[in-house]
């Protein structure tokens, strides 16, 4: 099998989002657009990929990850001319490259694959994704000949009255023949209308000099949405967020009102968990079996939920362990705490662990019982078994024995906990 090199687009300003942020870097789902295709370019098995930047490169560079080779592109003339770029990195290179767009985040590794799949068994020079869109405006369209063979692709500027009726569209995805394409794409044109070099251009170079062009069709239109607006980053947000809760529902997780709850990348969820409307699930959480979160619940970034746990409404978790069985069903916070096992935390329950300069630690081992309204100063630790007061404040520092209660404010130890 032939190696497989990706090249990535991402150089352009992105006018239409009006923003000063990078258009890739926009998030969708709790990640930088851009950080979708880097992960789909690494999951097709791609042995290399290289980023072109140009506008910003500095900001994109510090917000992604992955092995990548980053290309400038000085002078932003087209996509021609920024896969020109890369022409020094595959010399003497005789496998496939994948051509990607950073505006793409909604592709799926199976049509990739499929894509690839198709090149390499017809043998072609060039094979590139389309899709039919019943409102093809903004788009380059598919221009067949009588016989359905691929004769180019014709931008929506460029297309003819007649052209522009039709709903192929380009969907920006290429494999080719890396030799094949650097040999040829020296001879595509300005075009004029934008100054720009269009690799859109390749399709109809490739046909005049004989060499074989397929296509792959999706028969999903909403993968190959390209985002150049804030609304169509709304929509795509929509469309990858469904699929994310579709995908846990289909696991055996019971979301009650899908078109409330949020759930971003990269989060893991038990068998037979619960999630109420109006939850909203950050990226790096991973939640146990049976457990019970919302409604107006927010679980953010590096949390974990073992088995059976219960977060209710108007929480808050973040950064925080919770062992078994743990009851936080109403209102209140949890920062950068390590929770034990059969731990109640009463209704406003504060953890400050901020102190001004930096996050601190509070630990509360099993069984402790912490009254409503308590707040623990961070760093602290609350006892096995120990049991904090109704609006109890426990000062940083502090450690409560275990069996203890601590009361008052600041926060005394008064006597040891009755047995249950």
């Amino acid at each position: 099998m032939r190696p497989l090199r990706t090249i990535i687009l991402a150089a352009g300003r992105g006018v239409r989002m009006n923003s000063d942020i990078p258009k890739v870097l926009h998030p969708i789902c709790g990640k930088p657009m851009i950080q979708h295709v880097i992960n789909l370019a690494r999951g097709v098995g791609s042995l290399k990929t290289y980023l072109i930047l140009g506008f910003k490169n500095q900001e994109v560079r510090e917000a992604i990850s992955g092995p990548l080779e980053v290309v400038l592109q000085k002078r932003l003339l087209g996509t021609a001319d920024a896969v020109r770029c890369t022409d020094p990195y595959f010399k003497n290179y005789k496998g496939d490259v994948l051509i990607l767009s950073g505006d793409a985040p909604l592709l799926e590794r199976r049509t990739i694959v499929q894509l690839i799949a198709k090149h390499r068994h017809r043998g072609a020079a060039g094979t590139f994704l389309t899709a039919d869109r019943a409102d093809p405006l903004g788009y380059g369209r598919v221009v067949r000949d009588h016989q359905g063979a691929v004769k180019a692709i014709r931008e929506e500027r460029d297309a003819a009255p007649k052209e522009k009726e039709i709903t192929e569209i380009n969907a920006g995805v290429y494999c080719f023949n890396a030799p094949t394409l650097f040999r040829l794409i020296s001879g595509i044109k300005v075009n004029r209308k934008k100054n720009e070099f269009y690799l859109t251009d390749i399709v109809s170079l490739l046909v005049e000099k004989g060499e074989r062009v397929e296509t792959l069709k999706t028969l999903d239109s909403e993968e190959v949405l390209g985002i150049n607006t804030r609304e169509d980053l709304a929509c795509a947000e929509r469309i990858l967020r469904n699929k994310i809760l579709k995908s846990f529902m289909r696991q055996g997780v019971t979301i009650e009102d899908p078109q409330t709850t949020y759930i971003q990348l990269d989060v893991k969820i038990g068998r037979d968990t619960t999630i109420r409307p109006f939850t909203v699930i950050e990226n790096n959480v991973g939640i146990g079996r049976r457990c019970w979160i919302g409604p107006f619940c927010r679980l953010r970034s590096g949390t974990r939920l073992a088995d059976q746990v219960q977060v209710g409404n108007f929480t808050e978790v973040s950064r925080s362990h919770l062992g078994n069985r743990c009851l936080m069903k109403h209102f209140g916070f949890l920062g950068d705490a390590a929770v034990g096992s059969r731990v109640n935390i009463g209704a406003g329950t504060v953890t400050a662990n901020f102190d001004g300069k930096k996050k601190n630690r509070t630990t509360i081992l099993d069984e402790a019982f912490i009254g409503s309204d308590s707040i623990l100063i961070a760093p602290l630790k609350v006892g096995r078994r120990a049991l904090t007061a109704a609006g109890a404040v426990v000062t940083q520092g502090q450690s409560i024995p275990d069996g203890h209660v601590a009361m008052g404010v600041p926060a005394r130890i008064v006597s040891k906990r009755r047995s249950s």
